[in-house]
């Protein structure tokens, strides 16, 4: 019988790494390069060691590519310093600051906004492209999974195929190109990555039909969950939907609190009855929105199409705007503090800030507005700050600056010394220690009774 199968269709064995829940028993790559071992490439790049494919990590940071070589980690996430020790002793990972030829290369550097109008900064990825370009071969396949704005995976190409101009690529010869390009964004939450990389679904955003079924063929190395196919703008787009979603609910949750604030009711309470409403979820409310992608994406959508993404826009202007009202917050308790203190000035008033991470339980400070807190406090307290993060062991350049004020103190240090204490972040060690008994502003509800712990 003549086949009848269409040219563009996956060969049989990608049509059998599509298959729902069932990662491969056997890698179909030998050799992969990841780029950017932070904290999406280096569990990334653990995981495929893991199933037994040789990694090369790549970073421009000295002291990372070193730490993982001696099979040790420079973030913290669960679990993650097990398996990258077991793939750098077992030979399956080791790292550079040069790449090298490999049969596939992911893309997870930064993808930072710019200036006050919030413009994309592509500057990581394309250093990262133009680094890997000279090693480029006929059959390689390159996947974006940074999150990007709508275009940015194009425009990868663009980049690749202008410093390789002897090799094809699917922009100009689809299906018959010597480079295979795809966009697979991360979507896992710091603090469970090592099980979420393995268990959500994955969406593939290929150049081709056949770009998707290369790039599914690798993630289901490990993947148990659903390789969602899709073209490549769709899956750039669902990324920045999914966070600038969550950005809108935060969003109301911290109008929410202000406007709590203001009637002077505790929200915390208010979201409690609110929620036993069948079909109501709000989230819970804090001092602003962080993280590498939540505090970022939307800004990609809004940048995109700014005269419709009216409710993104509006979304960011609350989150951000959050750091100042806690800013007013400390402001306020620091002239009630003095009123009470007559003879002290306020140099005199020393202010704990508990958390720095822009979420509980992580050293992760992208973004975070606990920092911007921080900061700002600093520049315009004339008393001392003392920072707690039991995530980190010195503090930030940000604040280690010569000349500012902040100090990084231990958790009963802070409560002995200071007069004025803000908490910034729910991390766990600080839901188990008492609420001080001086002022206290509390922006994530440890010390209220109707707050979800942990």
């Amino acid at each position: 019988m003549r086949d009848t199968t269409p040219e563009t269709d996956p060969p049989a064995q990608a049509r059998r790494h599509t298959m729902k829940g069932t990662a491969m028993d056997k890698p179909v790559f030998e050799k992969i390069s990841v780029i950017g071992m932070g904290y999406i490439g280096l569990p990334t790049a653990a995981m495929f060691a893991a199933r037994k494919i040789h990694v090369l990590g790549v970073d421009i940071n000295q002291t990372a590519v070193d730490t993982i070589n001696r099979g040790g980690i420079h973030i913290v996430e669960p679990d993650l310093d097990m398996v990258v020790h077991a793939a750098v002793t077992g030979g399956y990972l080791r790292a550079a600051t040069e790449p090298e030829a490999a049969e596939a290369f992911l893309i997870a550097v930064p993808t930072p906004f710019t200036g006050d109008n919030h413009e994309p900064d592509l500057s990581y990825i394309e250093a990262a492209s133009r680094a890997i370009a000279p090693v480029l071969e006929p059959g390689n396949l390159v996947i974006l999974e940074s999150t990007s704005p709508v275009g940015a995976t194009e425009q990868m190409a663009g980049w690749l195929a202008e410093a390789r101009p002897d090799l094809s690529f699917p922009q100009t010869h689809g299906e018959e190109s010597d480079i295979r390009i795809a966009h697979c964004p991360e979507r896992v939450l710091p603090g469970k990555v090592m099980q979420e990389l393995i268990q959500n679904d994955r969406v593939i955003g290929g150049m081709t039909a056949r770009c998707s079924a290369l790039a599914t063929a690798l993630y289901r190395s490990f993947v148990t969950g659903d390789c969602v196919i899709t073209d490549v703008r769709s899956a750039e787009m669902a990324k920045l939907t999914e966070n600038s979603f969550r950005d809108v609910n935060i969003a109301f949750a911290n109008e929410l609190s202000l406007i709590c604030d203001r009637l002077g009711m505790d929200v915390w309470e208010v979201i409690r009855l609110a929620n036993r409403h069948p079909r109501v979820s709000i989230l819970n409310p804090g001092p602003g929105v962080g993280g590498h992608c939540i505090a970022v994406d939307p800004w990609f959508i809004v940048a995109s199409a700014p005269e419709e993404a009216r409710m993104i826009r509006m979304a960011r202007a609350v989150n951000d705007g959050k750091p100042d009202w806690v800013l007013d917050k400390v402001a306020a308790a620091t002239k009630a503090f003095l009123a009470q203190y007559p003879k002290l000035g306020p140099e005199d008033v020393t202010v704990a800030c508990y958390g720095l991470a822009f979420k509980p339980d992580i050293d992760d400070l992208r973004e975070s507005p606990a920092l911007r807190i921080v900061e700002r406090l600093a520049a315009r307290h004339p008393g001392p700050v003392l920072a707690v993060e039991p995530n980190i062991d010195t503090l930030p350049d940000g604040l280690a600056e010569a000349g500012q004020t902040v100090a990084l103190v231990s958790l009963p240090e802070a409560h002995h010394r200071a007069d004025i204490h803000v908490y910034l972040v729910g991390h766990r060690a600080f839901h188990a220690a008492p609420r001080p008994v001086r002022y206290c502003i509390d922006t994530v509800g440890l010390f209220s009774s109707t707050t979800p712990q942990g």
